[in-house]
């Protein structure tokens, strides 16, 4: 007996229309489909369904520390960053002692959580992430005549260039822009995160590649189609290309303006058909299957979530999630991508 989760449709401006109804093999109906939920965050809790009953999967499996997402982005997300767990813990008091409620748009810190992600490319995926070295960003403002951004590298560093992008909403872009960065300034004219996002790694990952945002970490998904898993968590602190709440100040307090390589995460080959991804992380385990022919999985953690990418695993087919406790197990048996997923509680 498979017991199959039933996913929570989240339906944010910047979804697809189509993708995610595709992937559930139901019609579309003009609205954006944005993101697809599997685990027990508060803000979509799943449903375990077995032979025709259902039970809310934390009274099934417990609460779940971690959230599984299928994302499916038409337009660019916001450009954002996620805090420390000291950080959090500390937000979410502080805003709790000035009686900011946890329903309020401008409440920042929901929650006392950390929040790594750990993203798997479905299709191509574009995002943009952490920042590039001044010697190396200094090169594309060269190469591309962006001379007043490049000023403000040499004489202010990094951290002081993107507080003077994020002063001013109403820049005057520069023309000669990549085809990625043209596409935000179409969206966002004038927007000062057009200038953050020139300094920042520019990722374009084919299914199957994947990145890991640790906290700190500046980025925003651009477009394509991804699994994402997380801490549940709701900690965001945003600062640009989005009409929810930015809060400048404390994205300064979060953000890392180190530089660093692109955060790529390559999976490591557990057997013939199984792939791990080496998020730096406990709060979450992340591998890819391939099923071809016969392949089984039995849960060795408290709660699992297997959920089925593409094809039909015979058990599983694309759309499909299934959960499993700690002990059971799974037979997937056809030609199908499956990811497996896990935490604590």
């Amino acid at each position: 007996m498979t017991t199959l989760l039933n996913g929570v449709v989240q339906r944010y401006d910047w979804g697809d229309q189509h993708t995610i109804p595709k992937f559930l093999g139901v019609e579309p109906d003009s609205q954006p489909w944005a993101e697809l939920w599997f685990g027990t965050h508060r803000g979509g809790p799943s449903v375990v369904s077995m032979d025709g009953d259902t039970q809310a999967l934390a009274e099934y499996a417990g609460e779940l520390s971690f959230l599984v997402k299928v994302i499916a982005a038409a337009r660019p997300l916001s450009l954002q960053t996620h805090p420390t767990q000291e950080q959090a813990i500390n937000g979410f008091e502080k805003e709790n002692a000035v009686g900011i409620s946890l329903e309020d748009p401008c409440r920042i810190y929901r929650d006392t959580s950390a929040k790594p992600e750990l993203l798997c490319a479905i299709s191509d995926f574009e995002a943009i992430c952490g920042f590039r070295s001044i010697k190396e960003s200094l090169q594309m403002c060269n190469q591309f005549g962006w001379h007043e951004l490049a000023d403000h590298l040499r004489h202010d560093g990094l951290e002081e260039s993107v507080r003077w992008a994020l002063s001013n909403q109403n820049h005057v872009l520069p023309t000669r822009l990549p085809d990625w960065a043209q596409r935000l300034a179409t969206a966002y004219p004038g927007s000062g995160g057009i200038l953050i996002a020139l300094l920042m790694h520019h990722v374009r990952l084919s299914p199957g590649e994947a990145l890991f945002l640790g906290a700190g970490n500046v980025h925003a998904y651009l477009n394509g189609t991804a699994v994402e898993v997380m801490s549940s968590s709701d900690n965001v602190v945003r600062a640009a290309f989005t009409k929810k709440h930015v809060d400048i100040d404390e994205f300064f307090v979060v953000a890392n303006f180190s530089p660093t390589p692109p955060p790529l995460c390559p999976p490591t080959r557990i057997d013939d058909c199984c792939w791990q991804y080496p998020a730096p992380t406990s709060a979450f385990g992340v591998q890819r299957i391939e099923v071809r022919d016969d392949y089984q999985v039995t849960a060795t953690h408290e709660a699992e979530i297997l959920l089925c990418l593409d094809g039909d695993a015979g058990t599983l087919k694309r759309g499909q999630a299934s959960v499993l406790r700690s002990g059971e197990a799974l037979r997937l048996s056809g030609s199908a991508t499956v990811v497996r997923t896990w935490g604590s509680h």
